[in-house]
């Protein structure tokens, strides 16, 4: 059985050059093609890793892949909260710009248990991450405007549920819940994320990648379960280089311009839920998130 290839509607010619992306998550899978694809196109392109010696690699494959285009290599662990106020810190000293972030960091099969900051690890690492990223660099995505945020969710996101008062209760729900109620929060985020950009310049996406040939179960712990689902991904999905034309496509193309706030699936928006219409939960979901990651009102990198 082959997916059929809908990324066809994503293909674009538009060039990036002098633009700086940010890419979380790139040192192997959908995120390591995304890019590729960007630096091919002109831009400059940060990736981050938690492992070093992976970093590494990864800037060598991309600099080897692209002809010795500009990729800069920088530690971050969504796991610890620290290092991504100390990323978000780097970043702005350094960079005079910041035109594309993709968040693409994602994972399902981490334990059970609270992180030293204090969060669930699976909604950390799916979620609070890329909240607390992307906030600590809205000051500079504003002053490099137009800009854009593209959010990688996940259809499982139809499963999720969102309660204020127990995201982070460990034993409430099974890991695969964990991880739908992080990608629904992230859907929602970026839906309020939007309202809160209004005439900013920066655009907010969130996308659904489908399935692609990636070891995405890799953190599972049951070994049969982990290598059967990883077979299914080898043999019904898309080559990776596919699957990275549609954030891609978010993050440069002018055809997107008006749907900021939308989640796509396959190039095309996409039904994401009733709850990205309920403008008191996405405010909600806002300000809590801010609250039990310690942000005032003002970007503040050392809380």
């Amino acid at each position: 059985m082959v997916i059929r290839d809908e990324f066809y509607k994503c293909e674009t010619d538009v060039t990036v050059k002098g633009k700086v992306a940010i890419v979380t998550g790139a040192t192997s899978g959908t995120g390591l093609e995304v890019a590729k694809n960007l630096v091919k196109r002109g831009a400059k392109v940060i990736i981050t890793e938690r492992d070093s010696k992976r970093l590494q690699e990864a800037g060598k494959t991309i600099r080897e892949t692209t002809r010795n285009g500009e990729v800069v290599m920088r530690i971050m662990d969504f796991g610890r909260l620290a290092t991504v106020r100390d990323f978000a810190r780097k970043t702005v000293a350094t960079e005079p710009r910041v035109d594309i972030l993709i968040n693409n960091i994602g994972a399902i099969g981490l334990p059970d248990t609270l992180t030293q900051d204090n969060l669930h690890m699976m909604m950390q690492v799916n979620y609070y991450g890329t909240f607390l990223q992307t906030y600590l660099l809205l000051p500079l995505l504003k002053s490099s405007a137009p800009s854009r945020i593209i959010n990688i969710s996940s259809l499982a996101l139809i499963l999720g549920i969102i309660d204020l008062k127990h995201m982070n209760d460990i034993g409430r729900y099974s890991n695969f819940g964990y991880y739908c109620n992080a990608k629904l929060a992230e859907v929602l985020f970026t839906v309020e994320l939007d309202k809160q950009m209004k005439g900013t310049g920066v655009s907010a996406y969130s996308m659904d990648p489908g399935l692609g040939k990636s070891n995405f179960f890799r953190n599972l712990d049951n070994e049969t379960v982990k290598a059967v689902l990883n077979k299914g991904l080898q043999i019904f999905g898309l080559p990776l280089e596919r699957v990275a034309t549609l954030p891609v496509y978010l993050a440069v193309d002018p055809r997107v311009a008006n749907f900021s706030g939308k989640l796509f699936r396959y190039c095309e928006t996409f039904y994401s839920s009733w709850f990205a219409d309920d403008e008191n939960l996405t405010r909600n979901l806002w300000d809590e998130s801010k609250r039990l990651l310690n942000l005032t009102g003002t970007v503040d990198f050392n809380t």
